[in-house]
């Protein structure tokens, strides 16, 4: 009897002793989890503090740490980000992140909609969508990668929201750097655009991959000028949703101080003869040039017109077609 009541008592002693160390285990954890939440609103605040000066003004509108037990991120009622001397400005709605505990350096995060854009020397437009979701890997000295995509995207003007200049099923952006280049992916379904900008227009796919030489200068606050930039375009493709009818070009692009393009492209339609039924009554005035060219590229079969752009003058192998004016 009494060996049977020492043994309850060891087995009471080593639930309690569980117990407690459950309980001291989770008091740890609950503590550094608020001393992470902590330092994250704190180093928000330096960081958004930083950005500000010299004509550039960014504001995380009463940011606070959530997620508690599992995940943490960080959660604004709003952002706002002005670059004065670009003459930039973007303000949107709530935004919300967050990294599971075990996954640090993967972020997911949303942002609320509508977003107000407005840009030099053009009206100040509004973006709306259904869902805008975001994710990175963090590494040093920048994220290995960076995606975005949002579903139901519409923009329109700022005033006169009512009709949209243009709507998408989704569009998505992927970035990732190699090296000193950025290298850079995006893509968009059942584009639409405002049918007093473009007649008869069905809705448009695209996607595209580039790769722009010296491109993390940007990201480390170089000027958002196309001027002086160059990169390789592997891919960009349009054509009409849920059809065959399109084009595609790649090759190498450049863009001198002076604003003139040069560049090398090959340039492939398909179905030549649909493509130029649309672009004819896009652009009625230009109706025969285009049945003319779309003749042409249907004589090519598969094979690639090759374009070259020299100082903005445009050539299809020494033939002249047109000239680009500077950018």
């Amino acid at each position: 009897m009494a060996s049977r009541t020492g043994a309850e008592s060891r087995f009471g002693r080593r639930m309690f002793l569980l117990a407690a160390a459950i309980a001291v285990a989770v008091f740890a954890y609950t503590a550094a989890w608020f001393y992470l939440a902590h330092m994250l609103e704190q180093r928000t605040a330096a960081t958004v503090a930083a950005f500000n000066g010299n004509g550039v003004r960014a504001f995380c509108e009463e940011p606070e740490a959530r997620g508690y037990p599992f995940r943490i991120g960080l959660f604004c009622r709003s952002v706002f980000y002005e670059n004065g001397r670009g003459g930039i400005s973007v303000r949107a709605g709530a935004l919300r992140s967050a990294a599971q505990v075990y996954q640090p350096f993967r972020i997911v995060g949303e942002l609320d909609g509508p977003a107000t854009i407005r840009l030099p020397f053009a009206a100040a437009l509004e973006a709306r969508w259904e869902n805008l979701r975001a994710s990175t890997r963090l590494a040093r000295p920048l994220p290995e990668r960076l995606s975005a995509e949002a579903r139901q995207m519409v923009l329109s003007y700022e005033e006169g929201a009512d009709t949209p200049l243009a709507t998408a099923k989704a569009v998505q952006f992927h970035a990732r750097p190699q090296g000193e280049d950025l290298e850079a992916a995006a893509s968009f379904s059942s584009l639409a655009l405002d049918e007093r900008l473009t007649p008869g227009l069905p809705p448009l796919d695209g996607r595209m991959r580039m790769t722009l030489n010296d491109g993390l200068s940007l990201l480390a606050g170089g000027p958002l000028a196309l001027r002086g930039r160059s990169g390789t375009i592997q891919e960009l493709t349009v054509g009409i949703a849920g059809d065959t009818a399109g084009f595609a070009l790649s090759g190498p692009v450049a863009i001198g101080a002076n604003g003139l393009i040069d560049a090398d492209l090959a340039v492939r339609v398909d179905d030549p003869a649909a493509v130029g039924r649309f672009l004819a009554n896009i652009f009625p005035d230009a109706r025969d040039e285009i049945t003319t060219a779309a003749a042409a590229f249907s004589g090519l079969g598969d094979a690639p017109l090759q374009l070259r752009i020299t100082r903005g003058r445009v050539f299809a192998g020494f033939i002249p077609l047109g000239r680009i004016p500077p950018l």
